[in-house]
């Protein structure tokens, strides 16, 4: 696919709004989490206008309901379009998930189940989601903490058919990768070597914890630096994917912003090393 991105990137969060304003930061682009833009104005707008004339920028949403019952929100999708041609995000994306039902949002990023119905109802609303914004969009691998018991389709199986049958791309979460991989038994390197390589447009990295309740579950909490095993799995995507435009995310627990930066420059050398291995191999 084309990747209208390069580099690498930071979430926008306003704990570092400031630092994103500030001449020379060492970051590429930023992304956004489009509900917060989603207003008539204020102080997170304003600063987002800014941010805008200086930087490339994607827009990443939790609200869609990909997978979700209800029909879509057309009201919702008509505030997305306007924010995409307020800012001109060279991306736009969302989670592969449901998170609304009898017209209750449920603010949780749902598992689907792994099978072919899945497969046409989620693609079918891709399809009307890209026609509705005049753009493809990339959908992310969420992380998850059950199966269901008829699931006929492995996670990479299940992605890769919904790419194939809509048009979307993949924004992979290598991250939740990861926590998959151990909360449900597979191997996660596996997984990205059954994935289709032109198909990723953008990568999340971002760190995860234990199960507090001690159920030895790993939980998806972009709270902690991102692991030594999650960097190892990023550079396995990198000689299998390519230059894929990658960033860090972090929505709490947030350290000095010089620390995401130091852990992007990471990222930098881990993409370079990986990407001359690839081309020597």
């Amino acid at each position: 696919m084309t990747r209208p991105l390069q580099g690498f990137g930071l979430g926008l969060r306003p704990a570092y709004y400031e630092d994103a304003l500030a001449p020379h930061c060492a970051v590429d682009w930023f992304e956004i989490v489009s509900e917060n833009y989603m207003v008539a104005g204020g102080r997170p707008l304003h600063v987002l206008d800014q941010i805008a004339e200086r930087y490339p920028l994607a827009m990443h949403g939790v609200s869609l309901s990909i997978g979700g019952r209800d029909p879509l929100d057309h009201d919702y999708l008509r505030q997305l379009t306007a924010l995409a041609r307020r800012v001109r995000p060279r991306v736009i994306s969302d989670h592969l998930c449901w998170s609304s039902g009898n017209g209750i949002h449920l603010h949780d990023l749902l598992p689907l189940p792994q099978i072919e119905e899945a497969v046409r109802h989620v693609s079918a609303r891709v399809r009307d989601v890209q026609d509705a914004l005049g753009q493809q969009i990339l959908l992310e691998n969420v992380s998850s903490y059950l199966r269901f018991s008829g699931d006929t389709l492995d996670e990479a199986q299940f992605l890769s058919a919904i790419v194939a049958e809509s048009g979307c791309g993949l924004l992979l979460d290598v991250n939740n990768v990861w926590v998959n991989g151990h909360n449900h038994g597979f191997d996660p390197h596996a997984m990205l070597d059954a994935l289709p390589i032109t198909a990723v447009g953008q990568i999340h990295l971002a760190g995860h914890s234990s199960d507090a309740l001690g159920s030895g579950l790993l939980i998806d909490t972009h709270d902690q630096p991102v692991s030594d095993a999650v960097w190892d799995l990023y550079a396995h995507a990198v000689r299998r994917f390519g230059a894929v435009p990658a960033m860090i995310e972090r929505d709490d627990n947030y350290p000095p912003f010089a620390e995401l930066l130091a852990e992007l420059t990471h990222a930098r050398d881990i993409a370079a090393t990986a990407t001359a291995q690839r081309e020597a191999a």
